[in-house]
C-alpha cells in the first residue's frame, strides 16, 4: 500500500507522527468508453462555453455560481488562505462510546501507521483506547476539506473513519410515516420468529459479488471467442397478499435451510459378519460355475462320468 497523507495525531501534549492509507478498495470491473465500430477510445475536450476554445488544464479554476447566474472565480491562492488548522494534524476532541455514533455519519475508512519515531506513543494510545472500550472523536483535514472522524482500533491498527457533518444527513420525509398503520400482535410475533430463525454470527467471507463474477465470465468468454449465453432471470416475487401466511412460509423455509446446512453426512452402516461371509461364499460358488462353463466339453463329460 502507498500512503496518501502524512501528519500526526495530537493527543493533549502528545504528538504521534503517522501515515494515512486507504483501508478499502472498490473491486469493480473498469470500462472505457469506445467507438462501437472500431473500439477506439473516446476522448473529451475541455471547451469554454463562452468562446468555444479548448482550455488547458493549467488555466482551469473553480467557479461558484450565484443564484443570479453570475460566477465567482476562485484560484488556488484563495484556498491557500483558508484557515485549516488540522491540515497536518488529527486533533483528538473527546472520547465517547462507539454505540453513541450512528453509522450513517461514516463516510470513508483509513488505516494509520506510525512513523519510526512514533511507534511507542502510538502503541500506548492504541492500548489505552482499546482497553477503554471507547472511540476517539477527532477533527482532520484531507484534500482541503475538514471533517469530523472517529479513531478506533482494529487488528492492532488505528482506523480513522471520516464522518459527515450533521447538516449533510438528510431527514427522512416519507408520507407513510404519517399514516396510522396497524400491525397485529400475531404478525409481529411471527416476524420476530423469522428473525430468530435466521439469526447467525456474521462472517463476511460467506458472501461474494455474484454480478461482478458473472461479468468477468462474460468478458473472458468474449476474449476466448465463445458464444455468450445470457443467464435466465429469476421472476421477482410480488408483494405478499397474506402477510401472515408469507411470514409463516418464510419461517418454515428458513428452518429447512438451517437444518440442511447443519446436517452432517451419516456414516454407512457396517455389514453383519454372517451376511458378509454368506455373500463371499455365494460369490465363490458363482466364480466356480463360470470356470466350469469355460472348460472344454470333454473335460465336463469326464467330470460327469466320474
Amino acid at each position: 500500500m502507498r500512503s496518501i497523507w502524512k501528519g500526526a495525531i495530537s493527543f493533549g501534549l502528545v504528538t504521534i507522527p503517522v501515515k494515512l492509507y486507504s483501508a478499502t478498495e472498490q473491486k469493480d470491473v473498469a470500462f472505457h468508453q469506445v467507438h462501437r465500430e472500431d473500439g477506439g477510445r473516446i476522448r473529451y475536450k475541455r471547451v469554454c462555453t463562452v468562446d468555444g476554445e479548448e482550455v488547458a488544464y493549467a488555466d482551469i479554476a473553480k467557479g461558484y455560481e450565484l443564484p443570479t447566474g453570475e460566477m465567482v472565480v476562485l484560484t488556488d491562492e484563495d484556498f491557500e488562505d483558508l484557515p485549516l488548522t488540522t491540515s497536518r494534524r488529527i486533533d483528538v476532541l473527546q472520547f465517547t462510546p462507539a454505540e453513541q455514533i450512528d453509522p450513517i455519519y461514516f463516510a470513508k475508512t483509513y488505516y494509520l501507521e506510525p512513523d519510526a519515531q512514533g511507534s511507542k506513543p502510538y502503541v500506548l494510545l492504541r492500548d489505552a483506547l482499546e482497553s477503554s472500550g471507547q472511540v476517539a472523536v477527532v477533527k482532520v483535514a484531507l484534500r482541503q476539506r475538514e471533517s469530523l472522524a472517529t479513531l478506533r482500533v482494529r487488528d492492532g491498527i488505528f482506523v480513522l473513519e471520516t464522518m459527515l457533518w450533521p447538516d449533510e444527513i438528510r431527514a427522512p420525509d416519507f408520507p407513510f410515516l404519517e399514516e396510522d398503520i396497524e400491525v397485529r400482535p400475531q404478525e409481529l410475533k411471527m416476524a420476530e420468529s423469522l428473525i430468530s430463525t435466521m439469526e447467525a454470527d456474521f462472517d463476511p467471507t460467506e458472501y461474494h459479488d455474484a454480478y461482478r463474477e458473472a461479468l468477468q465470465q462474460v468478458i473472458e468468454a468474449k476474449v476466448a471467442g465463445r458464444e455468450v449465453v445470457a443467464a435466465r432471470e429469476e421472476e421477482e416475487a410480488g408483494p405478499a397478499v397474506d402477510l401472515m401466511a408469507a411470514l409463516r412460509a418464510s419461517v418454515e423455509a428458513a428452518k429447512r435451510e438451517r437444518a440442511g446446512a447443519s446436517a452432517e453426512p451419516k456414516p454407512k452402516p457396517r455389514k453383519a459378519a454372517g451376511k458378509t461371509a454368506g455373500r463371499a461364499a455365494s460369490g465363490a460358488q458363482k466364480e466356480k460355475e463360470k470356470e466350469e462353463e469355460k472348460a472344454p466339453a470333454k473335460q465336463r463329460k469326464t467330470r460327469k462320468s466320474a
